[in-house]
């Protein structure tokens, strides 16, 4: 047995061993990591990287928009992101008239830049390890240890205890965040300063800052300018606040410099962001699950999707623009799902998942721990046990939630319980709301002719997907009045419903009654989807309760072997700031072929296609492409590069991540994966998984040269 053990562990730490695996806690740095780094080529010291209660790199390190990553890049609150980061910024700042999105804009002073309403950027003030502060509290009642040790809301409720405590600073921009690591054996506190009054600065047209589209999203070798810029504004305090002309820009603590030089081949390079999500310590049973559910639906359902759009979309620049943030961020995982049960079946993730639970299981009878085994057995059992219902559950929200937009209609039960009291005056009141309510819905959902049609494919691939005995009543065929037939719903939702126009909606208040709510086919759909919803979560609620604290002891065995046999831990993603280091390289995607680790102008031209939307080159790239017009921004070969890889550990919400060399210097932003390395979620694979970033040559090249926006460049510090 203690052979099996050593040999278990051996292959663990070979599997392990490479520098970049890992999204790594920055308070851990120093101790697990500083070393490794500075043997690599980190030339700073780590606290300059990163620094409990001085300024480091971290505070140039910004949240953009909840959902990617941004960098501080001069002292006037510049900051850079991905452009897909922020389309949907520039979508609704756009118009037929001002198609910012195929045209582009340069702000040519800070009056021209653009307010981008409901747009944030987020700061980490400080970041605390308060676990013992927690399991203080859940040790007060045994069965809120077991029902709460993950809840967001006693989660909050404990981070406000804390901060109350520790006599944190609040204001109506502080945020304080308390997050659960490790599966809930470990808790940290985030202190944020959240700025509110973003504006657009800059961003290329779509056919740079998108180029490829589709056909090249997640795919290596790339050739897109994936980048805008915003500026913070805040009072003359620097405080945030709420939109006003009489902002100024910001000053920031800390903005990073920008290399020129770029970074060579193995040469060492790290970045910071805000990963979304992944799944490290899922069990095989559990990789099957997301294949056959999540991947499945999203791949199955946002084909049908998409294709009724694009059609629409290639219709009506109106139509167009309304959905060009939506359709792109639908595109970005139903292309991701593909890509990652592809991969998960060709590099057999799910042998490497077994073999890794056979050395868990191995180390528990070692260390005569039955733990690891019971959680084992728990784990599979409940994953069985919940499939149907997480599928349905999935199924419903993909479909008709995150699927329409003609769903999202405002609640009714105010009015429906007013006109039950038969009282005036909280009927008029009621009716007040909703109109207001109703009229920035109608807004939103501009176009029902492309509602109808998508909702119609939305609809025909739910009853494919979805045993009969398990459909809503409205699209069954027992129903009474539409019997299976989903034209039919369809037909009653777009014309009966009193969302379905503006007319019928003021037709109906005109003369409110009980009758025509009840009797709604839009409003008893959105009902019928939601019941169906939570009544499949209530059959896995307890299951799922289950299955935390299962996972809770799996997670924590894993996190004993690996320091058993020495190696450093991390915790999966969940959108908190991480950094995680590697080197630019190439890779070997399959037998006979190798993809070179940067790309350079010269790709951009040999794609080009004029009849494709996708690889349409603007004119002035083309000049600049023909006379070697490059300025300073050109390698040392006299190219222009555009994109590079890096071997980091990457997710969704890395987007627009800064990647940085040994200095700490800005030298790209990150923006994607590729294809062979989407398993990466789930399997870390470093001979495979990279990073792709745009140079930041490219990026101020297209500034300068290509926007003729040099007094942006003028604000930036600059080392050659």
């Amino acid at each position: 047995m203690k052979k099996k053990l050593l040999v278990a562990l051996l292959s663990l730490c070979s599997v392990s061993s490479y520098a970049d695996e890992g999204m790594w806690l920055l308070p851990d740095l120093k101790t697990q990591n500083a070393a490794t780094m500075l043997e690599l080529g980190l030339e700073i010291p780590i606290d300059q990287v990163y620094a409990e209660s001085a300024l480091s790199l971290k505070d140039a390190v910004v949240h953009f928009g909840r959902g990617c990553t941004g960098e501080v890049i001069s002292s006037q609150g510049l900051v850079l992101t991905n452009h897909h980061c922020g389309y949907g910024a520039i979508q609704k700042l756009s118009s037929v008239k001002h198609d910012y999105l195929t045209d582009g804009y340069w702000a040519k002073d800070l009056q021209g830049e653009l307010p981008a309403e409901g747009l944030t950027v987020t700061f980490i003030d400080k970041i605390l390890d308060v676990t013992r502060f927690v399991e203080d509290q859940l040790s007060k009642n045994e069965k809120e240890r077991a029902q709460n040790f993950l809840s967001t809301t006693f989660l909050n409720k404990v981070a406000e205890r804390f901060a109350k405590k520790h006599k944190i600073k609040q204001t109506p921009f502080t945020e304080i965040e308390l997050r659960p690591f490790y599966g809930g054996n470990r808790y940290m506190l985030f202190v944020k300063t959240v700025y509110k009054d973003i504006r657009l600065v800059g961003t290329p047209p779509s056919s740079i800052g998108k180029y490829g589209a589709d056909s090249d999203n997640w795919m290596w070798p790339r050739h897109t300018g994936d980048f805008s810029l915003f500026r913070i504004y805040a009072n003359a305090d620097g405080s945030p606040a709420d939109y006003s002309e009489k902002n100024i820009p910001l000053h920031p603590k800390k903005h990073l410099s920008i290399n020129l030089n770029g970074i060579q081949d193995d040469e060492f390079a790290f970045l910071m962001g805000f990963p979304g999500r992944n799944w490290r310590y899922m069990i095989a049973d559990e990789v099957e699950e997301r294949m056959q559910t999540t991947n499945f639906l999203r791949q199955t359902v946002r084909g049908y999707r998409l294709k009724a759009l694009m059609s629409e979309m290639q219709k009506d620049d109106a139509v167009r623009i309304h959905y060009a943030s939506k359709y792109a961020g639908s595109a970005n995982y139903w292309k991701n799902a593909i890509g990652m049960n592809e991969g998960l079946v060709r590099l057999k993730v799910l042998d490497t998942k077994k073999a890794q639970q056979e050395q868990l299981l191995s180390y528990g009878v070692q260390t005569d721990n039955p733990a690891y085994q019971e959680a084992f057995d728990a784990i599979r059992d409940i994953v069985a046990q919940r499939h149907d219902a997480k599928l349905h559950a999935e199924a419903l929200a993909e479909c008709f939630l995150s699927g329409l937009d003609v769903t999202h209609i405002p609640s009714t039960a105010a009015l429906k319980s007013a006109l039950e009291s038969g009282k005036s005056k909280n009927i008029e009141q009621a009716k007040e709301s909703l109109i207001k309510k109703a009229n920035n819905y109608f807004k939103e959902v501009p176009y029902p002719g492309v509602e109808r049609n998508v909702m119609t494919q939305l609809l025909t691939v739910y009853k494919e997907i979805i045993p009969e005995n398990q459909e809503i009543n409205l699209v069954a065929a027992s129903n009474p009045i539409y019997k299976g037939n989903i034209h039919s719903l369809v037909e009653a939702i777009f014309t009966k419903s009193i969302f379905a126009s503006p007319d019928n909606f003021e037709g109906f208040i005109a003369n409110p009654s009980l009758a025509a709510l009840e009797n709604d086919p839009l409003i008893s759909f959105r009902a019928e989807v939601a019941a169906a919803i939570e009544l499949e979560n209530k059959k896995t609620a307890e299951a799922n309760l289950a299955y935390d604290l299962a996972h809770k002891t799996w997670v924590d065995g894993m996190m004993q072997l690996r320091q058993a046999n020495g190696l450093p831990i991390y915790p999966d993603a969940n959108s908190t700031i991480r950094l995680t280091y590697g080197s630019k390289r190439g890779y070997k995607p399959s037998d006979g072929k190798w993809f070179e680790s940067y790309t350079t102008l010269e790709g951009v031209m040999e794609k080009e296609d004029p009849n494709n939307w996708e690889f349409v080159v603007p004119a002035r790239l083309k000049e600049l492409y023909q006379t070697k017009d490059y300025g300073r921004y050109a390698n040392s070969k006299g190219e222009m590069p555009v994109c590079f890889i890096v071997d980091t550990d990457n997710t969704g919400g890395n987007s627009g991540s800064p990647v940085m060399n040994g200095k700490g210097e800005l030298v790209g932003v990150g923006f994607d994966r590729n294809y062979e390395g989407l398993t990466g979620d789930i399997a870390f694979r470093p001979s495979s998984q990279r990073a792709a970033t745009v140079d930041i040559r490219y990026v101020l090249f297209i500034i300068d040269k290509f926007a003729g926006a040099k007094h942006i460049i003028d604000e930036l510090t600059l080392v050659e």
